[in-house]
């Protein structure tokens, strides 16, 4: 179901009694201004997604560490599973939420802010199936509040924490646990995103990152601490043909920008300001890469459509191979360590 979004909310004043997690399906087919489907929880839902190879259900995260499952198939606004308030599973915030697998075989991972993590089936939460303590150095455990795997792998994920720094980790084997410290940011990491698009070059060593320091940041793994900057939430983009280059921003609370990284421009590509000067606080793309929605702090979603932004073009692989290496050029000859920044 391309055409639906879920979003979760909490704290509407115009409705003291309704419980303190809501998350509703809307259908971005019709104008319609009512959701799909309304579900509710006792505890705020922190994150949310559509469970991957299973269309009808939706996972949430909690503030009170609990993760919940809806069914849109039920006739019940309340989960039709949920994990147990217990040392086992999680007890504080869970801000990430991702099913990572294939078909056959595909797991429900989710982290909480003192740093646990845990794999579910989606058949039992009753009990995860595997838990890890992700911790620095062997002995800080990571306020995790961001959390992405790199297309196809299940094992290796990056996540970014309160603090302000990222890590890459693993799941499995003589490395599992935090691995890699990336230092860079002024402020708890807002968002994180791999590099999801395919093709001839191989970018999935690229992430990025946004912070409360008004900054994103685009790194990649193979050399530590490597980053260039510019503006809070932000993920890639991915096209129907795969398009390697932009990712969405904010800039102060009205602004939404999407930077063109191939051309290595310090200015946004396309920019548009939200009615209200409401603050906004999430960005997602559809899944085609054609339609960018934005959250906002009234509880109103924003969905736009990018035109001509989403068309690739042939030697764009090529190009941003290119832009790459110029940067770590320009970064080579520069006198200043620091990220290049991308301003507004």
């Amino acid at each position: 179901y391309p055409e639906l979004m879920v979003a979760s909310y909490n704290n509407n004043e115009d409705a003291p009694h309704e419980p303190d997690g809501v998350a509703l399906v809307w259908n971005m087919k019709f104008k319609k201004t009512t959701p799909e489907y309304v579900f509710h929880c006792q505890s705020s839902v922190m994150s949310v997604c559509f469970a991957r190879f299973h269309p009808n259900l939706v996972v949430g995260g909690t503030y009170s560490g609990q993760i919940v499952l809806w069914d849109n198939r039920s006739h019940r606004r309340t989960p039709v599973q949920r994990t147990p308030l217990s040392a086992a599973a999680h007890t504080h915030p869970v801000y990430c939420v991702n099913v990572v697998g294939t078909q056959n075989a595909h797991n429900l991972i989710t982290v909480s802010t003192d740093g646990k993590m845990c794999s579910w089936s989606l058949d039992m939460l009753s009990t995860p199936q595997e838990s890890m303590e992700l911790v620095y150095n062997k002995s800080k455990p990571v306020a995790v509040t961001g959390m992405a795997f790199p297309t196809g792998d299940v094992n290796n994920f990056v996540v970014g924490s309160e603090e302000g720094t990222v890590y890459t980790a693993c799941r499995h084997g003589s490395k599992a646990g935090i691995g890699e410290i990336f230092e860079g940011h002024q402020g708890p990491v807002t968002g994180i995103n791999c590099h999801m698009a395919v093709g001839p070059i191989d970018f999935s060593h690229l992430f990025v990152t946004s912070s409360f320091d008004w900054t994103v940041k685009l790194w990649t793994t193979k050399v530590r601490n490597q980053s260039w900057a510019g503006t809070s939430n932000a993920t890639w983009t991915l096209t129907h043909m795969g398009q390697p280059k932009l990712t969405p921003g904010f800039v102060g609370s009205v602004i939404l920008l999407s930077f063109l990284f191939l051309l290595f421009q310090q200015v946004p590509t396309a920019s548009v300001t939200i009615e209200g000067a409401s603050a906004l606080n999430r960005v997602r793309w559809a899944q085609a890469g054609k339609e960018v929605a934005v959250g906002d702090s009234e509880g109103r979603i924003w969905v736009y459509d990018v035109g001509e932004l989403a068309v690739p073009h042939n030697d764009e692989w090529t190009r941003f191979a290119r832009t790459l290496v110029e940067i770590r050029a320009n970064r080579a000859d520069s006198e200043e360590e620091g990220a290049v920044e991308l301003s507004a």
